[in-house]
């Protein structure tokens, strides 16, 4: 194997595994945001952590983030609008990182 093979090699090792990072931080996020949402809505033990798996499964409807904004917002109605869930889920974005980090 050449050098530039090795590099290239490396960086698509790289890019991959900062990829899968990128992905379990999303997953991650969206499971504290419905942790969070479920506290919202009164639910707590197993019929929480089953509404944040369904915010979890959420965010594979189309790209972005907009469909796990739309179901957590159709859901809490008048408890939290749009932008209130968006600046949670960019709060939350971070100890995400966090948890995945160390976890790593």
């Amino acid at each position: 194997m050449t050098t530039f093979d090795d590099r290239r090699d490396a960086f698509e090792n790289k890019y991959k595994h900062d990829e899968e990072m990128k992905f379990k931080v999303q997953m991650r996020c969206n499971k504290l945001l419905g942790l969070w949402a479920a506290e919202l809505l009164g639910k707590t033990g197993s019929d929480a952590d089953a509404y944040a798996l369904e915010v979890v499964k959420s965010d594979f409807e189309e790209a972005g983030h907009e469909d796990v904004i739309r179901k957590v917002a159709g859901d809490l109605g008048d408890l939290a609008d749009a932008d209130t869930i968006r600046g949670k889920m960019d709060a939350l974005l971070t100890v995400a990182k966090e948890q995945v980090m160390k976890e790593a």
